[in-house]
């Protein structure tokens, strides 16, 4: 090897000498398989968490906070039926109904669509409908019951009442009241305005809740109401309070088959992963259960096996020339001792000046293309003709690349030295074409 000479193989021999004992002694690789995720012990959003996103909706009518809730599990089709419904917004009543038979959102998506308020909504607060998502699919009951939990606040506050826009019913549970919130026309929903941090009273948080309009608008006192939007069957979300432990949503099976012109018996409400469209789970859990649970432990081993890469690499910028390549030649070493006795059976067919070290099948064709005969090819009856550059191991790669400039060099010195004995031959009149030995018999110098 040349200490003199500086190789990107080397450098890269060297790299992985220095990441291989720290991946051998934490029984890790760059790549991650199989490896079971452990559900971390606390729960992924806290009471507080639950509180600041479900302020701004608790209110609403529900159907339409089943509707949300169930949308807000495919933040990116929202943002597409967003863009899609402000470019239609004239599209009302059948013909919207025939329009979204042509979409590809997912229904609970599309159902939106027939109130563009709240579609607008999750779009210009993607945070908040992303984390809405990711909680409802985590901690479905606690947010449910965080629900329960504002609308006694707010009923408390004097601000969740019957009135024109919707009727509120309670029911008691042992010693739990159930609100229920509905519109008075099922057909139409009325979409409630209030300031979150008033409405339940004084907000027991020191940060505030999530609003749906920017800072400087300035809320009505309590609850206040546009027009109502005349909707029909699209709206076939349903809350499933607490009665018999459930708190969850469910579908109108009548109404969904009447919107989406289809016929399910079903009134489950299930989590289409494919409607997710690659947006990661925030909660581990649900990762796993939807097959995402690997993402988090491939990134953390290739973060890891990156810092390791990262470190080998400053230790090598920290060395000089002749400390670099004395490390490779550590590694080579080992790798041409695998060589060494078949490199030493090829050279027994001929001396140097005859190219009989075989160490590259390339080389051994350009050595004979280079002289136009048959010469030099250090036969040793056959026995010595195997190609040896197949024979390094794992680290043959490395091996192979000074091996074959060695080879070369040699071909190069046993071409001129053959030339010039043959010019001489030949100059010297030797009739009869004598022969010129170029070394294990092998060699007839002067045919063509």
């Amino acid at each position: 090897m040349n200490t003199n000479s500086f190789r990107p193989c080397s450098l890269l021999t060297a790299l992985l000498l220095t990441l291989t004992p720290a991946l051998a002694q934490q029984g890790q690789s760059p790549e991650v398989s199989g490896a079971a995720a452990v559900a971390p012990a606390a729960k992924t959003f806290s009471q507080q968490e639950l509180d600041q996103l479900m302020a701004p909706i608790a209110l609403y009518p529900d159907a339409l906070l089943a509707q949300i809730l169930m949308a807000s599990t495919y933040p990116l089709e929202v943002v597409e039926a967003a863009r899609w419904s402000k470019a239609n917004s004239k599209l009302t009543g059948k013909a919207l109904e025939d329009a979204m038979t042509k979409q590809s959102w997912d229904p609970s998506v599309k159902s939106l669509t027939t109130v563009p308020q709240v579609l607008q909504q999750m779009n210009d607060k993607l945070d908040w409908t992303q984390k809405l998502g990711d909680a409802f699919l985590a901690q479905q009951k606690d947010l449910m019951s965080t629900v329960q939990a504002l609308r006694a606040k707010a009923a408390a506050a004097g601000n969740l009442k019957t009135t024109e826009q919707q009727v509120v019913k309670t029911q008691t549970q042992g010693s739990e009241t159930i609100y229920v919130v509905e519109s008075p026309k099922p057909e139409v929903v009325y979409v409630p305005t209030y300031n979150p941090s008033v409405v339940y009273g004084t907000w027991w948080y020191s940060t505030p809740p999530y609003y749906m309009y920017p800072p400087a608008y300035v809320y009505p006192p309590g609850l206040a109401f546009a027009t109502g939007v005349i909707v029909g069957a699209a709206i076939w979300g349903n809350c499933n309070w607490g009665w018999g432990g459930n708190n969850n949503v469910n579908v109108n099976v009548n109404h969904y088959n009447s919107f989406n012109r289809t016929n399910v018996s079903n009134s489950n409400w299930n989590h289409n992963v494919d409607h997710r469209r690659g947006v990661a789970y925030k909660d581990q859990g649900v990762a796993n259960q939807y097959n995402r649970g690997g993402n988090t432990q491939q990134a953390k081993a290739r973060e890891d096996f990156r810092g390791r890469a990262d470190s080998g690499r400053d230790e090598l910028k920290g060395m000089d020339r002749n400390e670099l390549n004395n490390q490779v030649k550590n590694a080579d070493r080992g790798a041409q001792a695998g060589n060494r006795e078949g490199g030493d059976r090829g050279n027994r067919g001929g001396t140097a000046d005859s190219g009989g070290s075989r160490f590259d099948g390339a080389d051994r064709v350009k050595d004979t293309a280079g002289r136009g005969d048959a010469g030099g090819r250090g036969d040793a009856g056959g026995g010595a003709s195997r190609d040896h550059s197949r024979d390094g191991g794992g680290f043959s790669g490395v091996n192979k690349a000074s091996a074959s400039r060695e080879a070369s060099s040699r071909g190069s010195a046993s071409r001129a030295d053959m030339g010039s004995r043959s010019s001489g031959a030949r100059s010297a009149g030797a009739g009869g074409g004598g022969r010129m030995g170029g070394g294990g018999g092998g060699g007839r110098g002067g045919r063509r």
